[in-house]
C-alpha cells in the first residue's frame, strides 16, 4: 500500500473552542489506484490533503493519527524529510492555480525551481530540456515561449497545466489533486481530467482528487471516500458506491444530482437536508 491514514485527527484553536475539522479518518491509496475524497464544502476535505502534506497552519494542529507513506509515519519525519517527499514523491495541484503561481516570475522560472530543489544535480540546461518536456506532456501549445510568459499571460486551463507540469515535473508517487477543475469551463474540465488520466496510465502515478462533483468521480474514481462534517461516513468502490449507496448522506448527495428527462420542469432539485446530523447513522465502510 503507497498510503495508509489511520485514524487522523486534525484540529483548529481558537479561544477556548475547538474544531475538529478531520475527526478520525482512515483510508488507503493503493499505487497506480486513484480513489477520490467527496462531500460539500467545509466537510474535510482539503484540510486531510494539508495534513497529508504537514501543511497545516497554526491554530491548526495534526492531534493524532498516522499517515504512513511507504511504510513510514509521516507525522514522526522531520521538517527536513518532508521536504524531501514534498514536490518529490508526494505533489500537489490546487485549486486556484492564480493563487498558487506566484505572478512575479516566469513560468519556466517557477518550474525551475522544483528541479533545483529536488534534482540538483542536473544542469542548467538539462533543468531546461526538463521544463519543457514536461509542458510538452501537458499539451502546452507553443512551450518554448510559454517558458518565458507570466502566469497573468495565460488562460486558466494553461495555468491548470502549468501547475500540472510543476506537480509531474519530478515523477511523484502520489499526486493530490485538490479540486483542480473547479474554477475551469467543462471543456476545459474535460481536457484536464483526461490528462491526468494519461499521465496516470504513462507514469503509474497514484491520485488522491478531491471533489464536491460527483459526475467527475464516476468517470476516474477507482476508490470513494465519503465525508461529512470532518468523519468518514462511507468508503466503497466506486462501481459500488454508484450502484449501492448504502448511506443516507451519499444517498442524499447522489439524489442531488440533476438527472436529465427525470427531473421536471420548474420543480425543485432534491437538495441534502441540512435539519439531519447524518452522523447519527452507522458508518459504511466496505
Amino acid at each position: 500500500m503507497l498510503l495508509e491514514v489511520k485514524n487522523l485527527v486534525t484540529c483548529f484553536y481558537a479561544d477556548e473552542h475547538v474544531n475538529r475539522a478531520v475527526d478520525n479518518v482512515s483510508f488507503s491509496i493503493p499505487e497506480g489506484k486513484t480513489v477520490c475524497i467527496v462531500g460539500e464544502s467545509g466537510s474535510g476535505k482539503s484540510i486531510t490533503s494539508l495534513s497529508i502534506m504537514g501543511l497545516i497552519e497554526k491554530p491548526g494542529v495534526v492531534e493524532s493519527g498516522e499517515i504512513l507513506f511507504e511504510g513510514t509515519d509521516l507525522l514522526k519525519s522531520s521538517q527536513k524529510h518532508m521536504r524531501s517527499v514534498r514536490g518529490a514523491k508526494i505533489s500537489m495541484i490546487f485549486q486556484e492555480p492564480m493563487t498558487s503561481l506566484n505572478p512575479s516570475y516566469t513560468v519556466g522560472y517557477q518550474l525551475d525551481e522544483v528541479l533545483k530543489l529536488h534534482q540538483s544535480h542536473l544542469s542548467k540546461k538539462e533543468r531546461y530540456e526538463k521544463v519543457i518536456e514536461a509542458l510538452k506532456l501537458v499539451g502546452m501549445p507553443y512551450p518554448e515561449e510559454k517558458y518565458n510568459e507570466y502566469p497573468f499571460k495565460l488562460s486558466g486551463g494553461q495555468r491548470q497545466r502549468v501547475m500540472i507540469a510543476m506537480a509531474m515535473t519530478c515523477e511523484p508517487k502520489l499526486l493530490i489533486a485538490d479540486e483542480p477543475t473547479t474554477a475551469l469551463d467543462v471543456t476545459i474540465q474535460a481536457q484536464v481530467l483526461e490528462l491526468m488520466s494519461k499521465l496516470q496510465k504513462e507514469k503509474g502515478t497514484a491520485i488522491l482528487f478531491i471533489t464536491h462533483d460527483l459526475g467527475v468521480v464516476a468517470g476516474i474514481a477507482d476508490e470513494v471516500v465519503v465525508m461529512y462534517r470532518g468523519h468518514v461516513v462511507e468508503k466503497a468502490s466506486a462501481k459500488e458506491l454508484f450502484s449501492d449507496p448504502r448511506h443516507p448522506y451519499t444517498k442524499a448527495l447522489l439524489n442531488s444530482i440533476p438527472t436529465p428527462g427525470k427531473v421536471k420542469r420548474k420543480s425543485r432539485l432534491e437538495t441534502v437536508d441540512e435539519n439531519i446530523d447524518y452522523l447519527q447513522f452507522p458508518k459504511e465502510i466496505r
